[in-house]
């Protein structure tokens, strides 16, 4: 993490040789921008957009645009492989980490009846 404000964070993340550095904005509490900075591989007008609708019966709904634009050929070649088969492997992976923060919800009220704060 390179910096951290109240609704704005700029970082670099990245593995298997690919990295980029991103600008967090959530001053809109129903939307997080991510906007890539800097990259070994990805350019332009790269980055994910992080939509929330709140539904009437307590879940949030999310929507992701994740948009990547190769700035060299093995940004080009990502790209490529992205637009085949992102949207499911992004869709399985948001399926995870929503489980995980259920999971954690749960054995945190657990914790919390079992020690007389709620």
């Amino acid at each position: 993490m390179h910096d951290r404000g109240p609704s704005t964070a700029d970082v670099t993340e990245g593995s298997s040789g690919i990295w980029e550095r991103l600008h967090y904005d959530w001053t809109d509490p129903n939307r997080v921008v991510l906007t890539t900075t800097d990259s070994n591989t990805w350019g332009g007008a790269s980055g994910h957009t992080y939509t929330f609708t709140q539904r009437s019966n307590g879940t949030t709904d999310v929507d992701v645009v994740v948009v990547r634009e190769g700035k060299n050929i093995k940004g080009r070649m990502l790209e490529l492989v992205v637009r085949a088969v992102g949207k499911r492997v992004l869709a399985n992976a948001l399926k995870n980490t929503v489980k995980a923060v259920e999971t954690r919800s749960a054995e945190s009220r657990t914790e919390d009846v079992a020690h007389g704060r709620a």
